[in-house]
């Protein structure tokens, strides 16, 4: 399995409109983010979690030229804003599907009704294949994903598990039951927005704790804001299992 991290910044991304900030003027390109999104292959099949407003930016960075279709965490702007450049993908494939807790896709559905009607559709539009998950296991391609119900302030938000490695954004609190459905992963990806605490996302305390109670054997962090620091500087104080996760990273599980 394949993973590739498309963006690893928060709703803004980095560099921010107009900053003047320090890690936004920065030189390096590690400490430039894109909103974030996760590219994950194994055996014939392509899924993308999360389709934000920089998805064409990104399928052009990462050349994709099949997709099987998208898993959604939750209906915020930066993780579903791209839904319309599906469309290179529709025209050769035909419906793109979607996965998404109800909610989100009724959300999608409202936002982007053009693509979702049946009626007097334009023709240059996309369609998709919309599929309701729950918090139980379901199947896509040839493997069974797990979904890591948690909170994000008040919004209910999945992360997933294929197999040894799991994906988790945007989270502030996890149950001890979800949690439980992390053991044994190899490989996790979890949100860090900053060092401050925040409403709705775990600070870097928080996530390093959420990463000692899952022990995973290799963990990054995602969805950063430029409050968190340079990606040098912070690197250089994390455990040496952990890692800041940039964007185009790719790691084989």
């Amino acid at each position: 399995m394949k993973i590739t991290f498309l963006g690893t910044g928060t709703s803004q991304g980095i560099p921010i409109i107009g900053s003047t900030h320090p890690v936004c003027l920065s030189k390096d390109p590690k400490d430039k983010r894109l909103r974030v999104s996760v590219l994950i292959e194994w055996d014939k099949y392509c899924y993308v979690v999360d389709c934000g407003p920089d998805f064409r930016q990104q399928m052009l960075s990462n050349p994709v030229d099949k997709l099987d279709g998208i898993l959604f965490t939750h209906e915020h702007a930066d993780h579903t804003a791209g839904l319309d450049d599906i469309r290179p993908f529709f025209f050769r494939q035909g419906d793109i599907s979607i996965y998404g807790h109800e909610r989100v896709l009724a959300s999608l559905s409202k936002r982007f009704d053009y693509i979702f009607t049946t009626e007097d559709k334009y023709p240059g539009a996309p369609s998709v294949e919309s599929n309701t998950i729950q918090n139980a296991p379901f199947t896509i391609g040839n493997l069974e994903l797990m979904p890591i119900n948690g909170m994000h302030f008040k919004l209910q938000v999945f992360g997933f598990r294929f197999k040894d490695f799991a994906y988790l954004t945007d989270m502030k609190t996890v149950e001890d039951t979800e949690i439980e459905k992390l053991k044994g992963v190899k490989v996790l990806v979890v949100n860090a927005l900053r060092v401050e605490p925040h409403i709705s996302h775990f600070s870097l305390d928080e996530a390093l704790e959420f990463i000692n109670k899952v022990k995973p054997e290799r963990a990054y962090l995602t969805h950063i804001s430029h409050l968190l620091g340079f990606h040098e500087t912070v690197q250089n104080q994390l455990p040496n299992n952990v890692f800041l996760a940039y964007d185009n990273l790719q790691i084989t599980i």
